[in-house]
Order: C-alpha cells, then structure tokens, then sequence
C-alpha cells in the first residue's frame, strides 16, 4: 500500500463519485469523460491495494476501506482549500460548515436560519447545496456535507442502510397539503376531501423516475393526469396560481405560496405527513456543527404552525 503518488484529482474524483453515486453522473459533474474518471478510481485502488467502491447495479458505493480513505481525503482536500483562501487574502472565520438541504427547506427555514446565524455568529461561514435526499445522504457518507436537511415520509425509515447509521433529529412533521388555483371550485371550501381529487389535473415532478410522480397527491385509486412537469416548487405553484392544475405542497412551504393560490388541507383519507429530519456522520461534531445544528432546530421550532390560506 502506497499513498505517496496519489494525486489531488484522483482524490476529488473519489469524492465525486461517492458523492453522485455513479461513474457517469461523476465525470459530468467534473467535466471529464467516463474514462478518465475510470482511470483514476483505478490508479486510488492500486495505490490502496483493496477496492474502494463497490460497483452495483443501481450505482457505486464506498467500501469500508473507501469510507476510511474517503475520510482522510476529505480532511486533505478542505486543508488545500483552505490554504488557497489564506492565499488569496479572505479573511479568516471562526469555522466553515457545509450544509445541504431539500429544496422545501431551502425556501423558508433555510434562509431564516442562516438570518440568524449571521447577526449571532457572523465570523462562522455555511456553505449550502441544495439537493434530493439520496444525493445529500451521499455526500454525508463522503464527507462532502457535515450536516443536511433531508425529506422523509410514512413509513419513516432510516435515509440509508449503510453502516455506522447517520445521527437523526426530526425538526419537523407537519401534513402535506394542497395547493389549489383560488379560480377553482375546490377553492371554496374550507379543505378539500380526497374523493374530489379524482379527475384533476396535476403539475408535478420531472420527467424522469419517481420524481415524476411528486406533487400528485398519493394514494390516487386513478392514473393521473399530469398536466405539466417541473423540479423547482416556485415554478409548480405559479403554474398552479395560473390555473393549470394542482400540486402537492409541504406546509412549511405555505408562506412561500404566491398570490393566486389557496393551501389547504386533505380529508376523507390517510393523513399524509412529512418528516424534516436533520442529519449528520455519528462522529462527534465540531462546535461549528453544533452550532449551526442548535440554530436550524431553533428556528424550526420558533416557526409557527402554517396557516392555510384564507
């Protein structure tokens, strides 16, 4: 076993794929080509004398001798950065914390937290990425991320089944609701029951996966009609404020609901909640982590409960 020609890219190209969780996604994301992206994952495991990644169908993933390296490349790699920004000037903080976070926490909590943060702590700098739950829980197990916000729903389960399990704490369950044009007849009421969700259009996910099928509500006994597709959640609710149909809507994105769209509430079928869960490696946590952490529960909790439109 011999580190000592081990080079940086072949490092961040370690870090890359654990992080996006295949080859492909990974020289995308660095600007290579698969091939050199193969190339270098080789040359690390030489050099380890065992595999770091353990190729699988549904992508790669770090072996327990990739997680070891992992972590050691991860600490040499933010000491590079680091002495690149001491090179070039900035000036120094308290602590760095690398964030990550589902796109219904990055509308509201997300940037009230770091509000605070900067009149409590403003030497302490966040970094922030905004990702799906799977990507986020990668970046964990990469070192990449020190903390994230991550989306959970029935039945609960653990984000990831590798091994030590992340640390958890639940900010918040709340029930999902509906987002419906104020023009609609379901905008009448006071909350709309499920059996009046049969027939309407919907605008929902991407196009591709499981995605597809976010801001449907769940459980539908009908295939629905999806009448336009879209990632990000200000696009779905100003398609829905237009009146092209309806989309599924986490409470904690009420306040971000623009004009021309009632939220409300779902009756007559399981109650559908959902869970902002934040997570981290089991590690003991820096005091900027911890930090950090203590103000994302505090502002979670400090927010009130949502009020459905009027």
């Amino acid at each position: 076993m011999d580190f000592t020609d081990v080079s940086l890219t072949a490092l961040r190209v370690l870090r890359a794929v654990a992080e996006q969780g295949t080859f492909t996604a990974a020289a995308a994301s660095l600007g290579y080509t698969q091939s050199a992206v193969s190339r270098q994952i080789a040359a690390i495991e030489r050099a380890a004398g065992t595999e770091l990644l353990e190729r699988r169908r549904d992508g790669a993933r770090l072996t327990a001798a990739g997680r070891v390296v992992m972590r050691r490349a991860t600490v040499v790699l933010d000491e590079i950065a680091a002495t690149a920004r001491e090179l070039s000037g900035l000036p120094e903080q308290t602590g760095t914390v690398r964030l990550g976070w589902v796109p219904s926490a990055g509308a509201v909590l997300v940037p009230q937290a770091l509000t605070a943060l900067r009149a409590s702590n403003p030497g302490l700098e966040v970094v922030g990425r905004e990702g799906g739950t799977p990507a986020l829980v990668r970046a964990l197990r990469a070192g990449s991320l020190d903390l994230a916000l991550l989306a959970s729903e029935p039945p609960f389960r653990a984000p990831d089944t590798e091994s030590p399990p992340l640390a958890l704490q639940t900010l918040t369950e709340r029930p999902l609701c509906l987002a419906v044009p104020a023009t609609h007849p379901l905008a009448r009421g006071e909350y709309v029951d499920v059996a009046d969700l049969r027939g309407q259009r919907w605008i929902a996910g991407s196009t591709s996966g499981e995605d597809r099928l976010m801001g449907v509500w769940p459980g539908l006994d009908e295939r629905p009609e999806i009448a336009h597709t879209a990632r990000d959640w200000l696009a779905k609710l100003h398609l829905v404020a237009a009146g092209f149909g309806l989309t599924t809507i986490p409470a904690s994105l009420v306040a971000a609901a623009p004009p021309g769209v009632r939220v409300l509430p779902v009756r007559g079928g399981p109650q559908e909640q959902r869970r902002l869960v934040l997570a981290r490696l089991p590690a003991p946590p820096s005091p900027a982590v911890t930090r950090v952490a203590a103000v994302l529960r505090a502002t979670a909790l400090d927010a009130s409960t949502p009020r459905l439109s009027p």
